[in-house]
């Protein structure tokens, strides 16, 4: 069976294709500052490839700041265990540079370790022993951050990635409603913060 003259034109101008559909099935995030050509070929055909995977089935989603997933549409979907802790390391990541007075929307220059996760852990013990999190499985699960696009490895530590704005944007949104709700001294409580987070797990 050969393929349509006009199929094959517009696979041609598509090189990327198998490697993007392999990362995006994986539930993994494509991200500008990580793998700049790849982005580089997705951002200048993006329309073929948004159109391309929606008749696969797949909604396709580029954020301006530099980061692309396939999205979920199913907003009822129960949210996975490791979702739930992504929510959480990310938000005691931004609570605890918040605390120091770093600027939050610059978090790709951030440079974490191991050291400073143990601190971390410490300003915020209770809560993550709560949801079985000691340091150790805090660098595990930056591993699984790494997997899904969030983050990347050094050898000094790890950087979060542009994609982790979906999750900042959650937390800042939470953090608007508890203003004009009235109360401004309060914040959200923990279970807040991850309860209607990006609901990403690794398809194996």
């Amino acid at each position: 069976m050969t393929i349509p003259h006009a199929l094959a034109a517009a696979l041609s101008q598509m090189p990327a294709l198998a490697e993007l559909f392999r990362l995006f099935l994986s539930g993994k995030h494509l991200n500008r500052m990580a793998e700049p050509a790849l982005w580089a070929e997705l951002e200048q055909h993006e329309a073929s490839y948004v159109g391309l995977f929606a008749a696969l089935g797949f909604e396709l989603r580029l954020d301006a700041r530099g980061f692309a997933w396939f999205h979920n549409s199913d907003a009822n979907s129960n949210i996975g265990k490791i979702s739930r802790q992504l929510a959480l390391l990310f938000m005691v990541i931004f609570d605890a540079q918040a605390n120091a007075g770093k600027a939050l929307q610059r978090f790709t220059d951030w440079l974490i370790d191991s050291a400073w996760l143990a601190e971390v852990y410490k300003q915020q013990q209770d809560l993550l022993d709560a949801e079985g999190l000691n340091p150790d499985a805090l660098v595990e699960l930056l591993g699984r951050a790494c997997n899904l696009g969030f983050a990347m490895a050094e050898p000094a530590g790890w950087r979060l990635l542009p994609a982790i704005c979906r999750y900042l944007d959650h937390f800042e949104s939470l953090a608007l409603t508890a203003k004009t709700d009235g109360d401004e001294e309060s914040t959200p409580a923990a279970e807040d913060w991850t309860a209607d987070a990006p609901d990403d797990e690794e398809n194996t």
